[in-house]
């Protein structure tokens, strides 16, 4: 049987009608490359209440009023930057948090120096997680706090929670490798067999370009090849255009891992697989698990190649809680924070499953402040929540009174810190 022919003449005029649009995408690719771009990211303001060596504590600004009673604390992990959970407004875990009323509290662990080589677990989950603990306690009068925690900084949190479970109300854990023993995620197979001392030996700290490559090598044709065949084909839109270089500024805004602190993780978590175990020593105490007596909540993605399903749901059953539920959603490592679909499920879900525990806003008796400054928004607030306020207090919040309370030293005491308390300039230039 004969094979049909094509005509020249569709040939042509389908090469032409290609050769169009490619202009037209050009063009189009030009006045979005050479035009301006809003490409910042991590906007949403917050004063730093409380620093210790690099480490920082943000507290965010609450648009409107504080519902939830007892204060969330994040805590990021040792690698990449805790901006991940504000990329932008529309995709911003932190503006959903402050938008429901949450007093959201983040740390910043800032960017490790040759200093900094010596510092183990210990130094970061007994030293600076709990000298900030002590202080949002002692900040907002809440005898517990919540505490959320991303990938090895979820980690660091169920260690944290496993040894002073009385200052943890609820737990939340969010693609939070605890078992390491598992073959799913190129990273486990790595990370068994690398040799951390040469590379310790050699560095100091772990340099955050050698982890990147790392990262980029788990799935090259993917983050190497496809990406930015995606980025060609859509650099004709500003939207894709700017959101495309925020997460590359937040990838490879890259802070070094302190050495000690990486050739412990890789041994007592990836090659001995000790948390999940019941093994684990931090700073000469035992982590059991089964201290973890309060809610816990813990979110995994089903297509993350970093932290796999099987490194996160034994969680739930090893610890001592009752009340505890796994989230599973379709999507990967990142997804689960920045993508649109995620941002629906994500956040608001922690919203609802901490106001179920948490109850409405309670401002303590014993809630301390040094200045007429600091304490009319206080006066402010309980007003509202007395229903005597008038209309023109409950049009907007007052602004925050900044203090930051700096430490010096590793495990320094609540009653040793200093507050900083603004000079009249300060308070001049806050204002205008």
């Amino acid at each position: 049987m004969e094979q049909p022919k094509i005509s020249l003449d569709l040939i042509l005029a389908n090469i032409a009608s290609e050769a169009e649009k490619a202009q037209e995408t050009v063009t189009k690719a030009s006045e979005v490359l050479l035009g301006p771009l809003e490409s910042n990211l991590a906007m949403t303001p917050y004063d730093v209440v409380y620093e210790e060596d690099r480490v920082k504590l943000k507290h965010y600004r609450t648009p409107g009023e504080i519902t939830m009673k007892t204060p969330l604390l994040v805590t990021y992990a040792l690698i990449n930057r805790e901006t991940m959970l504000d990329l932008q407004p529309d995709r911003s875990v932190v503006q959903t948090f402050l938008n429901s009323g949450v007093d959201l509290y983040m740390i910043d662990w800032g960017y490790p120096t040759r200093k900094d080589r010596f510092l183990t677990i210990d130094d970061h989950v007994n030293g600076y997680m709990d000298n900030i603990v002590e202080f949002i306690r002692e900040e907002t009068g809440a005898p517990k706090i919540n505490l959320m925690g991303i990938c090895m900084g979820g980690t660091f949190c169920v260690i944290y929670s496993a040894l002073h479970p009385e200052k943890i109300k609820n737990l939340i854990t969010t693609v939070t490798p605890t078992n390491f023993d598992t073959d799913k995620g190129l990273l486990h197979i790595w990370m068994r067999a690398i040799d951390t001392d040469k590379m310790i030996n050699a560095f100091g700290n772990l340099p955050g370009d050698v982890m990147n490559i790392g990262f980029l090598l788990l799935n090259p044709a993917r983050l190497m090849i496809d990406k930015y065949v995606g980025f060609f084909e859509n650099m004709g839109s500003k939207s894709f255009v700017e959101n495309f270089v925020r997460m590359e500024k937040w990838i490879f805004d890259s802070p070094d891992v302190p050495g000690e602190t990486f050739r412990q993780f890789a041994s007592d978590f990836y090659k001995k697989n000790l948390l999940i175990q019941n093994k684990l020593e931090i700073g000469g105490r035992h982590v059991d698990l089964k201290n973890i007596t309060m809610p816990l909540l813990n979110f995994y993605g089903m297509y993350d190649h970093l932290v796999p399903p099987e490194a996160c749901g034994m969680l739930t059953k090893c610890v001592g809680s009752t009340d505890t539920e796994d989230i599973t959603l379709d999507t990967g490592h990142i997804g689960i924070y920045v993508s649109s679909k995620c941002q629906r499920e994500f956040a608001p879900k922690i919203v609802r499953w901490l106001r179920e525990r948490d109850g409405e806003a309670k401002f303590p008796a014993a809630y301390t402040v040094d200045t007429a400054a600091t304490a009319q928004p206080v006066m402010d607030a309980l007003a509202v929540a007395a229903g005597k306020a008038d209309e023109k207090d409950k049009a907007g919040p007052r602004p925050r009174a900044k203090r930051v309370a700096r430490a010096s030293g590793r495990k320094q005491s609540a009653a040793k810190r200093q507050t900083v308390k603004p000079s009249l300039t300060q308070i001049i230039q806050d204002t205008i």
